[in-house]
């Protein structure tokens, strides 16, 4: 060994909606079960996954680009109805411009 410690690697994922690269803790990893968008809060569900900053205005520009079939690989529109939810309530105190009030 050569007395080095390695930092351990923090995997980057980017968003769907703004396109940034952020830190994967960072951002809400959304799933496709059938024709639904889901947050997947724990990562464990399966097949292909999107990511998406927690916020509404990142959610909002992920739809109207249409970013989820694009990602998911998919044709027509996504059901959005959990994961609007989902967002809604991690970012209570969002405004239109994309910075929270703290």
């Amino acid at each position: 060994m050569s007395g080095r410690t390695r930092a351990r690697a923090c995997p980057e994922r980017t968003c769907v909606g703004c396109r940034q690269r952020s830190a994967r803790d960072g951002l809400l990893r959304v799933a496709l079960i059938e024709d639904r968008c889901v947050p997947d809060l724990r990562g464990t569900l399966p097949g292909r996954g999107a990511y998406v900053h927690p916020t509404v205005a990142c959610l909002e520009l992920a739809l109207r680009r249409r970013a989820f079939p694009r990602a998911f690989r998919t044709q027509g529109s996504l059901d959005t109805g959990e994961l609007r939810q989902a967002v809604g309530q991690a970012a209570p105190h969002e405004i239109p411009h994309g910075k929270a009030v703290r």
